[in-house]
Formats: structure tokens, C-alpha cells, sequence
């Protein structure tokens, strides 16, 4: 994936998100960090106080039990808009020109789902990956294998 000089690299999962900038050129890329921001979020046993319930029918006749609401997701899916409001934020301030998302599968869905006319038109690339633990070397590797 070719990646322009001073692009903007954002690095997010559902509670960490690292923006990077590329301080080197399309062929050999120098990612140099911006920002890092992490969110706690602890386990949906540790935000919940209660198990799922049961819900019965009008008559009374059957029972079923209550998918439990999983807030360690919501959290996650919470961050993920908030980081597409983050880069409106910026777009719509012209940081960047050029944008590239790495995030695993299920947060870019949710990060999709909330960008901007302004960050879309700069998007230069995704990559669906979970990277957010690794060192900026591996992520230099990916990219530019991608």
C-alpha cells in the first residue's frame, strides 16, 4: 500500500488508538507517533450487576431466556464512532491529506458506519488487522505489504 509523505496512519482497536504520521516517502516509510490515546474497558462481568432475565409469554404458557447485553461490546463500539469523529474532527481541519485505518475486522465495520464525507474522501487505504500491541517496525511491514 503506498503510503505519501506526511499521510496520517491510524492504529485502533476497540479501546486503544495510535495516530502515526509518515515522515518518510511512499517507498520507504518513517512512521513517527502523534497521538496515542487508550480507553479502560473492563470485562462485561465487571460492568454488569446482573444475569440475563427470562421474558414470558402473554399467556404465560412459555418461557425464554434474555440475551445478556454485552457492555464490553458497546464500549468497544463506542470508541470505534468516537475515533471516526476524531479523524472528522481532523479532516475537516485539513491535518491530512491522506488517511489509512488499520483496525481489527469488526471495529473498522463499526468505524465505517460513522465516517465523514471529509475523512472518506481522504481515505487512502484500510488493512483489517489487529496491531495495535505491535511495534511500529511490524506496522511499517504490513503496510507496505498490504
Amino acid at each position: 500500500m503506498d503510503l505519501p509523505h506526511k499521510s496520517v496512519v491510524m492504529v485502533a482497536d476497540g479501546r486503544k488508538m495510535l495516530f502515526l504520521r509518515n515522515e518518510g516517502d511512499a517507498a520507504f516509510p518513517n512512521l513517527v507517533v502523534e497521538e496515542a490515546v487508550e480507553q479502560e474497558n473492563p470485562a462485561t462481568r465487571d460492568q454488569a450487576t446482573d444475569s440475563a432475565g427470562r421474558a414470558s409469554s402473554p399467556q404465560g404458557a412459555a418461557q425464554s431466556s434474555v440475551e445478556p447485553t454485552d457492555f464490553h461490546q458497546i464500549e468497544e463500539d463506542r470508541f470505534a464512532a468516537d475515533a471516526a469523529e476524531l479523524l472528522k474532527t481532523r479532516a475537516l481541519k485539513n491535518d491530512f491529506d491522506s488517511l489509512v485505518i488499520v483496525a481489527p475486522p469488526k471495529t473498522l465495520g463499526e468505524m465505517r458506519k460513522h465516517y465523514h464525507k471529509a475523512v472518506s474522501s481522504r481515505l487512502a487505504g484500510e488493512l483489517a488487522k489487529d496491531l495495535t500491541g505491535h511495534p511500529i517496525a511490524d506496522i511499517e511491514t504490513a503496510l507496505k505489504n498490504a
